[in-house]
């Protein structure tokens, strides 16, 4: 479609359905695109490898989001794995250095109270 916004490959629509998504799992404080996709040398099929800060995440509701995003039906793989969990180095390196924000939880306003 002409004029379409693209990011990372993706028009805005498979941003917003995969957002919606992660939006679901309120332990999902940001999610951060890495690979192909954020180094911006991606091809159509590329993967989207997403790493999650969410310490609380379990791994039942890991495998609940793989189902969830597998439902989109979208015509990519998703390669997710949770930040704080990895073990890899280079893997860690290379989120640092090339990780874009894909997703971040809204915080929700304090209302104004402050403790004393």
């Amino acid at each position: 479609m002409a004029g379409e916004t693209r990011r990372f490959g993706l028009d805005a629509a498979t941003i917003h359905k995969i957002q919606d998504v992660l939006s679901q799992f309120p332990e999902i404080e940001k999610a951060l695109l890495y690979g192909s996709r954020a180094k911006g040398n991606y091809r159509p099929g590329s993967d989207i490898d997403l790493s999650l800060i969410a310490e609380t995440l379990t791994a039942d509701r890991l495998l609940q989001l793989e189902n969830r995003l597998d439902d989109l039906l979208l015509p990519y793989q998703f390669d997710l794995n949770l930040f704080h969990a990895l073990q890899n180095p280079a893997l860690i390196e290379h989120i640092e250095r090339v990780g874009k924000i894909f997703y971040e939880r809204a915080e929700t306003p304090d209302c104004g109270v402050t403790s004393s």
